[in-house]
């Protein structure tokens, strides 16, 4: 059951609707997730954008996900991750204002939200980072400071929206803090793995 609050937060477009779920407990973090291509159905509801949020819970998180400008009640239009990327810092800002400042930050991006959340890494002192199945090949990875907290990324070895092929070549120059999980036979969606997925975050976060 989702027992997230619907939220609206204040952004550079306009209104970001968001999700907020606060744990009964002290948070031992603040997990912000971004979710896939806004022009090709993606939106905070996202079944992996889910999973993340409910591994960061069950880990004690403060967790929020949010739909970038243009979707669902969010105000605004698609800005091709530039625009999207202050929509993340806005939704970073609230929450520092609303929750203890010190709460180690982690990021998690799926596909077009893995390119979001890889370039504001650095920018927000994320101390995690998790991109699952980022599209490389779709948006320049290459452009950004490459942060150097510990990296996870989670990769299908089926994907047939971003080649996995461009993502192992990627990940070979990142920095040594970067984990690159290989799951086989996994589409990009992971359609049947999302319990696997979970459990990888989870045992990384740990």
């Amino acid at each position: 059951m989702d027992n997230s609050k619907k939220i609206q937060i204040p952004g550079p477009a306009g209104n970001i609707e968001a999700l907020l779920h606060e744990p009964e407990h002290p948070p031992t973090a603040l997990a912000i997730m971004c979710h896939p291509h806004s022009l090709h159905g993606g939106t905070m509801q996202n079944k992996v954008v889910y999973t993340l949020s409910r591994a960061f819970e069950s880990a004690g998180a403060v967790t929020i996900r949010f739909n970038f400008r243009g979707v669902g009640e969010s105000e605004g239009t698609f800005d091709n991750g530039f625009g999207e990327s202050t929509d993340l810092a806005a939704v970073h800002q609230w929450a520092r204002e609303q929750f203890d400042a010190s709460l180690p930050l982690w990021l998690a991006g799926f596909s077009f939200g893995s390119f979001v959340a890889a370039r504001m890494a650095l920018d927000l002192n994320a101390t995690r980072l998790i991109s699952i199945a980022p599209a490389v090949t779709r948006f320049d990875f290459k452009e950004m400071t490459l942060p150097t907290c510990p990296w996870l990324i989670v990769q299908g070895d089926a994907d047939e929206v971003v080649e996995p092929s461009a993502v192992f070549e990627w990940a070979k120059g990142l920095p040594a803090s970067a984990q690159l999980q290989v799951i086989p036979d996994v589409g990009h969606f992971f359609h049947g793995q999302l319990i696997t997925l979970r459990d990888i975050v989870l045992e990384w976060i740990k």
